[in-house]
Protein backbone atom coordinates (compact mmCIF):
# COMPACT_ATOMS: atom_id res chain seq x y z
CA UNK A 1 0.00 0.00 0.00
CA UNK A 2 2.91 2.24 -0.87
CA UNK A 3 1.11 4.43 -3.33
CA UNK A 4 -1.98 4.86 -0.73
CA UNK A 5 -2.48 8.86 -0.07
CA UNK A 6 -0.68 10.59 3.06
CA UNK A 7 -3.67 11.19 5.93
CA UNK A 8 -3.49 14.72 5.32
CA UNK A 9 -3.56 15.20 1.49
CA UNK A 10 -5.77 18.20 0.36
CA UNK A 11 -5.11 19.77 4.42
CA UNK A 12 -4.18 23.43 3.95
CA UNK A 13 -2.10 24.75 6.77
CA UNK A 14 -1.00 28.45 7.66
CA UNK A 15 1.73 28.59 9.85
CA UNK A 16 2.77 31.80 11.59
CA UNK A 17 5.03 30.28 14.18
CA UNK A 18 8.67 30.64 14.25
CA UNK A 19 11.72 29.22 15.65
CA UNK A 20 11.22 25.48 16.51
CA UNK A 21 7.89 24.30 18.55
CA UNK A 22 5.55 25.47 15.89
CA UNK A 23 7.60 25.08 12.98
CA UNK A 24 8.28 21.62 14.17
CA UNK A 25 4.40 20.77 14.50
CA UNK A 26 3.69 22.26 10.90
CA UNK A 27 6.58 19.70 9.86
CA UNK A 28 4.85 17.00 10.98
CA UNK A 29 1.60 17.51 9.14
CA UNK A 30 3.75 18.31 6.41
CA UNK A 31 4.85 14.82 6.23
CA UNK A 32 1.85 13.56 6.40
CA UNK A 33 0.83 15.21 3.62
CA UNK A 34 -0.26 18.50 4.42
CA UNK A 35 0.21 21.84 2.12
CA UNK A 36 1.62 24.05 4.59
CA UNK A 37 2.03 27.80 3.70
CA UNK A 38 4.53 29.46 6.39
CA UNK A 39 4.30 33.05 6.74
CA UNK A 40 6.79 35.03 7.49
CA UNK A 41 8.03 38.72 7.78
CA UNK A 42 9.20 39.99 4.96
CA UNK A 43 13.56 40.81 5.07
CA UNK A 44 14.03 38.80 8.15
CA UNK A 45 11.35 35.63 8.25
CA UNK A 46 11.53 33.53 11.09
CA UNK A 47 13.72 33.65 13.79
CA UNK A 48 14.94 30.62 12.79
CA UNK A 49 16.94 31.56 9.78
CA UNK A 50 19.73 32.87 11.77
CA UNK A 51 19.81 31.13 14.96
CA UNK A 52 22.26 28.54 14.13
CA UNK A 53 22.23 25.50 16.03
CA UNK A 54 25.73 24.63 16.48
CA UNK A 55 26.60 27.91 14.80
CA UNK A 56 26.15 25.88 11.10
CA UNK A 57 24.68 27.44 8.16
CA UNK A 58 23.94 25.91 4.72
CA UNK A 59 23.34 28.35 1.92
CA UNK A 60 21.73 31.54 3.43
CA UNK A 61 19.72 29.98 6.20
CA UNK A 62 21.30 27.90 9.56
CA UNK A 63 21.30 24.49 8.76
CA UNK A 64 18.50 23.75 11.68
CA UNK A 65 16.10 26.03 9.95
CA UNK A 66 16.86 23.38 6.25
CA UNK A 67 15.93 20.59 9.12
CA UNK A 68 12.67 22.09 10.20
CA UNK A 69 11.29 23.68 7.61
CA UNK A 70 11.64 21.33 5.01
CA UNK A 71 8.64 20.64 2.23
CA UNK A 72 7.03 24.18 2.89
CA UNK A 73 6.02 27.15 1.11
CA UNK A 74 6.89 30.46 2.35
CA UNK A 75 5.27 33.83 1.72
CA UNK A 76 6.31 37.32 3.00
CA UNK A 77 3.78 39.34 4.43
CA UNK A 78 4.06 43.34 6.49
CA UNK A 79 1.34 42.24 9.26
CA UNK A 80 1.30 45.55 9.98
CA UNK A 81 0.57 46.98 6.65
CA UNK A 82 -3.51 46.45 6.34
CA UNK A 83 -3.43 45.45 2.59
CA UNK A 84 -0.90 42.71 3.32
CA UNK A 85 -2.78 41.96 6.92
CA UNK A 86 -5.98 41.98 4.68
CA UNK A 87 -4.56 39.36 2.18
CA UNK A 88 -3.18 37.12 4.83
CA UNK A 89 -6.40 37.10 6.39
CA UNK A 90 -8.19 35.93 2.99
CA UNK A 91 -5.53 33.25 3.13
CA UNK A 92 -6.72 32.18 6.73
CA UNK A 93 -10.33 32.25 5.75
CA UNK A 94 -9.37 29.18 3.12
CA UNK A 95 -6.91 27.54 5.38
CA UNK A 96 -8.09 24.24 6.80
CA UNK A 97 -5.49 24.80 9.63
CA UNK A 98 -4.00 28.16 11.02
CA UNK A 99 -0.79 27.46 13.53
CA UNK A 100 0.81 30.60 16.04
CA UNK A 101 2.65 30.80 18.46
CA UNK A 102 2.72 35.05 18.35
CA UNK A 103 3.20 36.47 22.41
CA UNK A 104 -0.12 36.91 23.85
CA UNK A 105 -1.95 39.50 22.80
CA UNK A 106 -0.59 39.85 19.16
CA UNK A 107 -3.10 37.79 17.64
CA UNK A 108 -6.03 39.48 18.58
CA UNK A 109 -4.57 43.04 17.30
CA UNK A 110 -4.29 41.46 14.27
CA UNK A 111 -7.72 40.03 13.97
CA UNK A 112 -6.12 36.49 13.59
CA UNK A 113 -6.94 34.80 16.51
CA UNK A 114 -9.03 31.95 16.61
CA UNK A 115 -12.17 33.84 17.83
CA UNK A 116 -11.76 36.12 14.80
CA UNK A 117 -11.34 33.64 12.40
CA UNK A 118 -13.34 30.72 13.39
CA UNK A 119 -16.28 33.38 12.79
CA UNK A 120 -14.80 34.06 9.07
CA UNK A 121 -13.69 30.36 9.01
CA UNK A 122 -16.28 27.94 11.18
CA UNK A 123 -14.34 24.77 9.83
CA UNK A 124 -11.17 26.23 11.16
CA UNK A 125 -8.80 23.97 13.14
CA UNK A 126 -6.35 26.40 15.56
CA UNK A 127 -3.50 25.58 16.89
CA UNK A 128 -1.41 27.71 19.96
CA UNK A 129 1.51 27.50 21.74
CA UNK A 130 2.59 29.31 24.45
CA UNK A 131 5.75 29.38 27.00
CA UNK A 132 3.83 28.80 29.75
CA UNK A 133 0.43 29.22 28.92
CA UNK A 134 -2.02 32.36 29.23
CA UNK A 135 -3.14 32.59 32.93
CA UNK A 136 -0.48 32.41 36.00
CA UNK A 137 2.74 34.39 37.03
CA UNK A 138 4.51 32.74 34.42
CA UNK A 139 2.51 33.85 31.70
CA UNK A 140 4.60 36.93 30.26
CA UNK A 141 8.17 34.99 30.91
CA UNK A 142 9.89 33.88 27.62
CA UNK A 143 8.77 30.95 26.21
CA UNK A 144 12.51 29.02 25.91
CA UNK A 145 13.11 25.57 25.81
CA UNK A 146 16.16 25.94 28.59
CA UNK A 147 13.45 28.68 30.25
CA UNK A 148 10.90 26.18 30.26
CA UNK A 149 13.01 23.21 31.73
CA UNK A 150 14.11 25.38 34.41
CA UNK A 151 10.75 26.25 35.49
CA UNK A 152 9.63 22.89 35.50
CA UNK A 153 12.36 21.63 37.23
CA UNK A 154 13.93 19.29 35.20
CA UNK A 155 17.91 20.30 35.91
CA UNK A 156 17.26 19.03 39.14
CA UNK A 157 16.31 15.49 38.47
CA UNK A 158 19.74 14.09 37.46
CA UNK A 159 20.40 14.09 41.17
CA UNK A 160 23.99 15.85 41.40
CA UNK A 161 25.11 18.85 43.21
CA UNK A 162 24.11 21.00 40.80
CA UNK A 163 21.26 21.49 38.08
CA UNK A 164 21.99 20.13 34.49
CA UNK A 165 19.92 20.45 31.83
CA UNK A 166 18.81 17.92 28.76
CA UNK A 167 21.04 19.29 26.28
CA UNK A 168 18.12 19.48 23.41
CA UNK A 169 15.14 21.33 23.00
CA UNK A 170 12.73 18.71 24.81
CA UNK A 171 10.45 20.98 25.58
CA UNK A 172 9.99 22.28 22.20
CA UNK A 173 9.48 18.99 20.54
CA UNK A 174 7.57 17.48 22.99
CA UNK A 175 5.29 20.67 22.40
CA UNK A 176 5.14 20.37 18.52
CA UNK A 177 3.90 16.51 18.82
CA UNK A 178 1.35 17.29 21.22
CA UNK A 179 0.15 20.21 19.06
CA UNK A 180 0.43 18.42 15.84
CA UNK A 181 -1.62 14.84 17.16
CA UNK A 182 -4.25 18.03 18.67
CA UNK A 183 -4.59 18.97 15.21
CA UNK A 184 -4.91 15.66 13.40
CA UNK A 185 -7.78 15.21 16.63
CA UNK A 186 -9.62 17.87 15.25
CA UNK A 187 -9.63 17.73 11.65
CA UNK A 188 -10.59 14.46 12.22
CA UNK A 189 -13.73 15.64 14.33
CA UNK A 190 -14.25 18.18 11.94
CA UNK A 191 -14.79 15.38 9.52
CA UNK A 192 -17.42 13.99 11.35
CA UNK A 193 -19.46 17.20 12.92
CA UNK A 194 -18.14 19.80 10.55
CA UNK A 195 -16.86 21.52 13.84
CA UNK A 196 -13.48 23.27 13.70
CA UNK A 197 -11.88 23.98 17.01
CA UNK A 198 -8.75 25.70 18.77
CA UNK A 199 -5.88 23.32 20.29
CA UNK A 200 -3.73 24.91 22.79
CA UNK A 201 -0.64 23.48 24.81
CA UNK A 202 2.34 25.03 25.98
CA UNK A 203 6.36 23.87 26.49
CA UNK A 204 5.50 23.84 30.44
CA UNK A 205 2.61 21.52 29.93
CA UNK A 206 4.66 19.71 27.72
CA UNK A 207 7.06 18.98 29.82
CA UNK A 208 5.02 18.72 32.98
CA UNK A 209 4.08 15.87 30.92
CA UNK A 210 7.26 14.50 30.31
CA UNK A 211 7.43 14.14 34.00
CA UNK A 212 3.87 12.49 34.74
CA UNK A 213 4.87 9.54 36.68
CA UNK A 214 7.38 11.75 38.81
CA UNK A 215 4.49 13.53 39.94
CA UNK A 216 1.85 11.46 40.15
CA UNK A 217 3.96 9.72 42.62
CA UNK A 218 4.96 13.23 44.18
CA UNK A 219 1.15 14.33 44.44
CA UNK A 220 0.07 10.86 45.73
CA UNK A 221 2.31 10.10 48.28
CA UNK A 222 4.56 13.56 48.77
CA UNK A 223 6.82 12.82 51.68
CA UNK A 224 7.76 9.02 49.63
CA UNK A 225 9.03 11.05 47.06
CA UNK A 226 12.30 13.19 47.17
CA UNK A 227 15.39 13.86 45.08
CA UNK A 228 18.30 12.84 46.26
CA UNK A 229 22.15 12.24 45.59
CA UNK A 230 22.30 9.08 43.30
CA UNK A 231 25.41 6.36 42.74
CA UNK A 232 28.47 7.71 40.31
CA UNK A 233 27.02 5.33 38.13
CA UNK A 234 23.34 5.80 38.16
CA UNK A 235 21.24 7.05 35.17
CA UNK A 236 17.93 7.82 36.60
CA UNK A 237 17.18 9.21 40.80
CA UNK A 238 14.20 7.17 40.85
CA UNK A 239 15.27 4.13 39.96
CA UNK A 240 18.17 0.88 42.04
CA UNK A 241 20.93 -0.28 40.77
CA UNK A 242 22.08 -1.49 38.52
CA UNK A 243 20.08 0.97 36.53
CA UNK A 244 23.42 3.19 35.12
CA UNK A 245 26.04 3.81 32.79
CA UNK A 246 29.48 2.14 33.53
CA UNK A 247 32.69 2.94 32.00
CA UNK A 248 34.32 -0.46 30.15
CA UNK A 249 37.97 -1.24 29.44
CA UNK A 250 37.10 0.93 25.76
CA UNK A 251 33.93 3.14 26.00
CA UNK A 252 30.95 2.65 28.24
CA UNK A 253 27.57 0.36 28.93
CA UNK A 254 24.22 1.08 30.18
CA UNK A 255 22.50 -1.42 31.87
CA UNK A 256 18.79 -1.47 32.93
CA UNK A 257 16.26 -2.83 35.32
CA UNK A 258 17.72 -6.21 35.93
CA UNK A 259 18.25 -8.43 38.82
CA UNK A 260 21.34 -7.71 40.72
CA UNK A 261 22.30 -11.53 41.95
CA UNK A 262 21.63 -11.93 38.63
CA UNK A 263 24.14 -9.44 37.33
CA UNK A 264 26.34 -10.80 39.94
CA UNK A 265 26.84 -14.13 38.20
CA UNK A 266 27.10 -13.39 35.05
CA UNK A 267 29.76 -10.84 36.31
CA UNK A 268 31.40 -13.17 38.85
CA UNK A 269 31.02 -10.77 41.61
CA UNK A 270 29.78 -13.23 44.92
CA UNK A 271 28.75 -9.81 46.96
CA UNK A 272 25.76 -9.11 44.06
CA UNK A 273 25.00 -12.71 43.99
CA UNK A 274 23.48 -12.86 47.63
CA UNK A 275 21.71 -9.48 47.23
CA UNK A 276 18.45 -11.10 47.41
CA UNK A 277 16.49 -8.46 48.85
CA UNK A 278 15.24 -5.74 46.52
CA UNK A 279 15.43 -3.33 49.18
CA UNK A 280 19.21 -3.49 49.03
CA UNK A 281 19.40 -2.38 45.47
CA UNK A 282 18.25 0.69 47.01
CA UNK A 283 20.48 0.97 50.44
CA UNK A 284 23.55 -0.79 48.83
CA UNK A 285 23.52 1.44 45.54
CA UNK A 286 26.79 3.04 45.51
CA UNK A 287 28.26 -0.14 46.48
CA UNK A 288 26.67 -2.11 43.95
CA UNK A 289 27.36 0.03 41.11
CA UNK A 290 30.99 0.79 42.54
CA UNK A 291 31.42 -3.25 41.90
CA UNK A 292 30.24 -3.19 38.47
CA UNK A 293 32.53 -0.57 37.22
CA UNK A 294 35.58 -2.30 38.90
CA UNK A 295 34.43 -5.14 36.79
CA UNK A 296 33.62 -4.14 33.85
CA UNK A 297 36.31 -1.99 33.78
CA UNK A 298 38.36 -5.09 32.87
CA UNK A 299 37.26 -5.83 29.59
CA UNK A 300 36.11 -4.09 26.34
CA UNK A 301 31.89 -2.61 25.77
CA UNK A 302 32.01 -5.94 22.82
CA UNK A 303 32.90 -8.32 24.99
CA UNK A 304 30.09 -7.82 27.65
CA UNK A 305 27.65 -7.04 25.46
CA UNK A 306 28.50 -10.80 23.91
CA UNK A 307 28.03 -12.42 27.97
CA UNK A 308 25.29 -9.95 28.92
CA UNK A 309 23.32 -10.25 25.75
CA UNK A 310 23.51 -14.14 25.60
CA UNK A 311 21.39 -14.16 29.26
CA UNK A 312 18.97 -11.39 27.93
CA UNK A 313 20.28 -9.21 30.09
CA UNK A 314 18.70 -5.41 29.14
CA UNK A 315 22.23 -3.31 28.60
CA UNK A 316 23.33 -1.54 25.38
CA UNK A 317 26.43 0.40 24.08
CA UNK A 318 26.51 3.81 24.66
CA UNK A 319 27.27 5.61 21.35
CA UNK A 320 29.35 8.80 20.69
CA UNK A 321 28.06 10.76 17.87
CA UNK A 322 30.49 9.73 15.45
CA UNK A 323 30.00 5.89 16.31
CA UNK A 324 25.68 6.07 15.80
CA UNK A 325 26.00 7.88 12.38
CA UNK A 326 28.76 4.98 11.26
CA UNK A 327 26.93 2.41 12.74
CA UNK A 328 25.15 -0.79 10.66
CA UNK A 329 21.56 0.10 12.89
CA UNK A 330 21.89 3.68 12.11
CA UNK A 331 21.49 2.90 8.47
CA UNK A 332 19.58 0.04 8.45
CA UNK A 333 16.97 2.48 10.42
CA UNK A 334 17.16 4.39 7.05
CA UNK A 335 16.30 7.95 9.42
CA UNK A 336 18.36 10.41 6.89
CA UNK A 337 17.17 11.95 3.95
CA UNK A 338 18.84 14.40 1.26
CA UNK A 339 16.52 18.33 1.06
CA UNK A 340 17.99 20.37 -1.56
CA UNK A 341 16.76 23.81 -3.00
CA UNK A 342 18.11 26.53 -5.37
CA UNK A 343 19.53 29.54 -3.21
CA UNK A 344 18.59 33.44 -4.46
CA UNK A 345 21.84 33.39 -6.38
CA UNK A 346 21.11 30.54 -8.22
CA UNK A 347 23.44 27.99 -6.26
CA UNK A 348 22.27 24.98 -5.05
CA UNK A 349 22.36 24.14 -1.42
CA UNK A 350 21.77 20.30 -0.16
CA UNK A 351 21.19 19.18 3.17
CA UNK A 352 21.12 16.00 5.30
CA UNK A 353 18.91 15.55 7.66
CA UNK A 354 16.25 13.28 9.32
CA UNK A 355 13.04 12.12 7.77
CA UNK A 356 9.82 11.69 9.77
CA UNK A 357 9.60 8.68 12.06
CA UNK A 358 6.65 7.50 10.90
CA UNK A 359 5.61 4.77 8.31
CA UNK A 360 2.08 5.26 6.75
CA UNK A 361 1.11 1.40 4.73
CA UNK A 362 4.51 0.37 4.90
CA UNK A 363 5.64 3.64 3.11
CA UNK A 364 8.43 5.71 4.79
CA UNK A 365 7.48 9.27 4.55
CA UNK A 366 10.44 11.44 2.81
CA UNK A 367 10.10 14.66 0.85
CA UNK A 368 13.29 15.77 -0.39
CA UNK A 369 12.45 19.87 -1.19
CA UNK A 370 14.40 21.83 0.95
CA UNK A 371 13.00 24.30 3.06
CA UNK A 372 11.78 27.60 0.80
CA UNK A 373 14.14 30.32 0.83
CA UNK A 374 11.96 33.65 2.17
CA UNK A 375 9.11 34.65 0.52
CA UNK A 376 10.04 33.05 -2.71
CA UNK A 377 6.00 31.24 -2.91
CA UNK A 378 4.51 34.57 -2.27
CA UNK A 379 3.55 35.43 -5.99
CA UNK A 380 2.06 32.01 -6.97
CA UNK A 381 0.16 31.81 -3.46
CA UNK A 382 -1.33 35.51 -4.05
CA UNK A 383 -2.54 34.52 -7.65
CA UNK A 384 -3.85 31.15 -6.55
CA UNK A 385 -5.53 31.78 -3.14
CA UNK A 386 -5.88 35.55 -2.66
CA UNK A 387 -5.52 37.52 -5.58
CA UNK A 388 -7.75 40.56 -4.86
CA UNK A 389 -7.85 41.85 -0.95
CA UNK A 390 -10.23 44.47 0.18
CA UNK A 391 -8.53 46.46 2.30
CA UNK A 392 -10.75 47.70 5.24
CA UNK A 393 -11.37 51.73 5.12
Amino acid sequence: MTDSPLPLEGVLVLDFSQFLAGPVAALRLADLGARVIKVERPVVGDIGRTLAFAGLRAGVDTISFHAMNRNKESVAADLKDPEQLEWVRALARQADVVLQNFRPGVVQRLGLDHATLSRENPRVVYGSITGYGDTGPWKDRPGQDLLAQSVSGIPWLQGGERPTAVGLSIADHLASCHLAQGITALLLRRERTGLGGHVETSLLESVLDLQFELLSAKLTQPEQVRVRSRGEHSAHTFLSAPYGIYPTADGYLSIAMNPVPVIGTLLELPELESMTDPRSWWDSQPRIEQLISQRLATAGTAHWLTLLDAADIWCAPVHTLDELVAHDGFAAIDMVQSIARTEPDGSRTTVQTTRSPLRIDGRTLRSGRGAPVLGADTAAVRAELAPDPVVPR
